[in-house]
């Protein structure tokens, strides 16, 4: 013990030269000593030391242990403890290897293989020491994918400066005029990067300084000449700078490190093998390789292959190599005909041009492939795009003279689906005759389950589990139980949750619980920490309490909902820290959708009345507020039999029907310099209730904020039955996340499972949803708008009101608005989606004279596809007066399309 004493004294000084002299200097038994006491201390400083002092002590701990543990095994797994994570290893690697020599080889060559197996992508944490160890141990190089990846960003990485050494100096050669150093010649001249920067007069040539020490280095290295040829065989190669990758396989190649033909077909074979997922870089490394038409004609059926799925860049590759060799007419029919029906079926616009364009030229080089050509075009017909199709029809009416049966046969059953106009033009030219198909079966409508609720926790123990796992977090639902698990198991058990709790509080230490001196940060873990510590270990909490006198609160967020969370937390800390407890928590969901079933907040407050406890207020309030809308009869009877002043107001709640729902108003502000979405503000103004009788805790959330939040999908649960007024507070909060990934637009979705009317304030918050950058995002806005239709209540009058003010003020995109609204019409909301464009059309149209707005094209084609599957007939004047004007442009085009529809469907309401 009194050599751990030491050594723990010098790491807690951070002294890293006084660890490695003790801790050499200790006899077999001074190390193992020091090895027992090792894991607890780093367990136990890591939770409690601050930031700085753990930062200081991490060198000399991970020395320590390299030292004084015994195993490979358990060296291996000290390197990597988590608690080592942020350790500086690059300002420390000389020294760990060198206290590492002291063992034999077969030792370090273990301990290498066990690093190696440890290695995970991104980080690669510990890689450098694992690479040096397997290069000094002259062990194989693993087959690790993520040892391979550590190579291969180290071969990419900036060249080492440094003097030319070794044999590689003398490859320095040929005078040049002014300098004694002359020109590189040979083949280590390719591998130079950037002019040597050493050629100045008066150098020699084991000075001459630049990237040449470190590719004469690579020629030497084990680890490159084992994987050198396999670069393009690493699963995790994404997990690179594969842009540095490429310039540095480019390099290898002029070098002839790398074998050209052998480099290309393993990049094609990748691209294959990857397929939706192939990695675009690569497309450029096979262009920076410029195949000669020998070694595309090689590779055909390959490019042929890589049409159907792969990312545009890699289908525009293969495009252009089968192109180029139709071209010079060593393309085989098959393969043409291959990659023709390829690309018919491909999305992008852009790559359907493309074929269109060398359908067209390749016919007129061989008439023969006009039954090919024209196959491909029916297939393009059924692209939902009137301008591909206007110019496919235009196409396949050109070669109508020279098509063969089935070629005709082809192109009469696609024109079925055709518009009216291009069915028409497609029938007088290929025999006439040509009906318009049946409109396609509406999908069912179906409406996705409610969330669902967690069972209880089950024991202290499990308790204590979901706590330590931090996982909660992110959970509304998770974070409900744990409190509500406090409460019941503080109760039921109190003495074995203490004893559990212990490890999971001890060594105290403030920060924890958001305690930093000058200031207290409020965040949901810190102050569901508080809770649990006035409970486990109230002497310490009061302590906190005492301290936080007069110091600053910092909250995480300024939401009143997100205040209302944290506020729950933090009351429960007074009955704990005074020894009362709480029995149950009163506001806990009995639904997943937030809702609280009558007769169980009956049941909790007739508990709190027995047990003598006054019910906490913000956890009253909330249990208000997610009560039904509407009572039965033995319910508000049996809430009159309470006495508490809780029940009392909990049977006033419930004769008078509970909070009424407020009137909202919404404006667009715009501030500061307009450069994005991000420079708008939405308000949202809820008409305040007149009742006094409101609690506190209840008229604070007519105070509207706007700002960040990560806990959007939270706010719902605290309002399930009224959607309005929780919507009114997502507005001023949505705009600040709609070009990031955070995942808050799902509180769209969890905001449809609620109760309550819909007015502007949900409309706006959807239409925010249906315009996030990031299609992932918007996904979530379209959940929300299908639950809505599958229950009837798109508001749509009011969205079309919220798009249309959002779009015209530049606030929000309506193309994006439009996929969201083309993807429900795919999943059967076309009717609520051909309703909301009824609202939109008439205020985002360009009036005579105006400019057409980005988008307006898409909002016509949407409305089109939804109106002919819902059957819809509506007057649409602004339409009308579109598809009047004179000339081709896909506006003109898709307006005649969509009146087309609407005037020749049946008879059908769409109000």
């Amino acid at each position: 013990m009194d050599a751990w004493a030491d050594v723990r004294k010098l790491v807690r000084a951070g002294d890293v030269f006084g660890t490695i002299r003790m801790v050499t200097e200790l006899d077999a038994a001074g190390r193992k000593a020091v090895a027992a006491e090792l894991p607890a201390y780093v367990t136990g400083e890591a939770r409690a030391a601050g930031w700085e002092s753990w930062d200081r002590q991490m060198t000399p701990l991970v020395l320590a242990g390299v030292v004084c543990l015994g195993g490979p095994a358990a060296v291996a797994s000290w390197l990597f403890r988590r608690e080592f994570r942020w350790w500086r290893e690059a300002e420390a690697a000389e020294r760990v290897l060198e206290l590492l020599g002291g063992r034999s080889v077969a030792w370090r060559a273990d301990l290498a293989r066990r690093m190696c197996g440890r290695l995970r992508v991104p980080e690669l944490r510990r890689w450098g020491l694992a690479a040096r160890l397997v290069r000094e141990t002259g062990i194989e190089p693993p087959g690790d994918d993520a040892f391979m990846v550590g190579w291969l960003r180290e071969l990419c990485s900036e060249p080492i400066r440094g003097p030319i050494e070794g044999p590689i100096a003398g490859q320095v050669a040929g005078p040049i005029e002014g300098s004694s150093v002359g020109p590189v010649e040979g083949p280590i001249a390719g591998l130079i990067a950037e002019p040597v920067a050493g050629l100045i007069e008066g150098s020699t040539p084991g000075q001459v300084a630049g990237p040449i020490k470190k590719l004469g280095q690579v020629a030497d290295d084990p680890l490159f000449a084992a994987y050198v040829d396999r670069i393009f065989e690493i699963d995790a190669l994404a997990e690179t700078d594969l842009w540095q990758v490429v310039e540095t396989v480019v390099r290898l190649v002029d070098t002839g490190r790398l074998d050209r033909v052998a480099v290309l077909d393993a990049v094609v074979g990748r691209l294959l093998r990857d397929g939706p997922g192939a990695l675009v870089p690569l497309a450029g490394l096979h262009d920076r390789l410029d195949p000669d038409i020998d070694e595309a004609y090689a590779r055909a059926g390959d490019y042929a292959r890589l049409l159907p799925a792969g990312p545009v860049a890699v289908a525009d590759l293969a495009l252009a190599q089968l192109r180029r060799l139709e071209e010079t007419g060593r393309l085989e029919e098959e393969l043409f005909a291959e990659a023709m029906r390829a690309l018919a079926f491909r999305p992008e616009k852009k790559l359907l041009r493309a074929a269109m364009s060398w359908a067209g030229d390749a016919v007129l080089r061989d008439a023969a492939r006009t039954g090919t050509v024209l196959e491909a075009l029916a297939l393009i017909f059924a692209q939902d795009t009137l301008a591909l199709q206007d110019r496919a029809v235009r196409l396949a009416v050109k070669l109508a003279p020279r098509a063969g049966q089935a070629a005709r046969e082809a192109v009469r059953q696609a024109a079925t689906e055709l518009p009216d106009e291009l069915r028409e033009r497609v029938s007088a030219a290929f025999g006439g005759g040509i009906a318009a198909a049946e409109a396609p079966a509406a999908l069912p409508l179906i409406l996705p389950a409610a969330p669902s609720m967690p069972p209880p926790v089950a024991s202290p123990g499990d308790l204590v589990e979901v706590l330590t796992a931090g996982r909660w977090a992110q959970d509304v639902h998770a974070f409900e139980r744990l409190l509500a698990g406090l409460a019941e198991w503080s109760h039921r058990a109190p003495d074995e949750l203490r004893e559990a709790l212990r490890p999971w509080w001890y060594p105290f230490n403030p920060s924890w619980y958001g305690h930093y001196g000058s200031e207290i940060h409020e965040d949901l873990i810190q102050t569901v920490s508080r809770a649990f510590l006035a409970f486990a270990a109230p002497e310490h909490s009061i302590n906190l309490t005492l301290a936080a006198s007069g110091t600053r609160r910092r909250p995480a967020s300024p939401g009143p909902l997100d205040r209302l969370y944290l506020r729950r937390a933090l009351e429960l800390v007074t009955p704990f820290e005074e020894g009362t407890g709480y029995p149950v928590l009163l506001a806990t969901p009995t639904s997943g959708t937030g809702h609280l079933d009558p007769a169980t907040l009956l049941d909790r407050l007739e508990l709190l009345e027995t047990e003598g406890v006054r019910a906490l207020p913000a956890d009253l309030a909330q249990a208000l507020l997610r009560l039904p809308r509407t009572f039965s009869a033995p319910e508000v009877e049996r809430a009159g039999r309470l006495t508490s002043d809780a029940g009392r107001e909990c049977a006033a709640w419930m004769r008078s029907g509970g909070l009424a729902d407020p009137p909202v108003s919404m404006s667009v502000r715009r501030w500061g310099r307009y450069n994005q979405a991000g420079w708008h503000l939405l308000e949202a103004e809820p008409e305040i209730p007149a009742s006094d009788g409101l609690p506190e805790e209840i008229r604070a959330l007519f105070e509207m904020r706007s700002g960040h939040s990560y806990t959007l999908t939270w706010w719902p649960l605290a309002l399930p039955g009224h959607r309005e007024l929780a919507a009114a507070h997502l507005t001023g909060y949505l705009p600040s996340s709609m070009e990031s990934s955070d995942g808050q637009t799902r509180a769209l979705a969890v905001l449809t499972h609620g109760d309550g009317p819909l007015g502007l304030a949900t409309a706006y918050a959807l239409a925010c949803g249906m315009s996030h950058e990031k299609t992932a995002e918007r996904a979530a806005a379209t959940d929300a708008f299908l639950t809505l239709a599958a229950r009837g209540e798109v508001p749509a009058r009011e969205l079309g009101e919220a798009v249309t003010d959002l779009v015209t003020q530049e606030f929000i995109r309506l193309n994006r608005v439009v996929s969201v609204l083309d993807d429900a019409t795919q999943a059967g909301a076309h009717e609520a989606v051909w309703a909301v464009i009824t609202h939109l059309l008439p205020g985002l149209l360009p009036k005579e004279g105006e400019r057409p707005r980005a988008g307006a094209a898409d909002l016509l084609a949407a409305g089109a596809r939804a109106a002919r599957i819902a059957g819809a007939r509506a007057d649409l004047p602004e339409v009308a007066a579109l598809a009047a004007r004179k000339g081709s442009s896909r506006l003109v085009l898709e307006a005649r399309r969509l009146i087309g529809i609407a005037d020749a469907s049946p008879q059908k309401s769409t109000t």
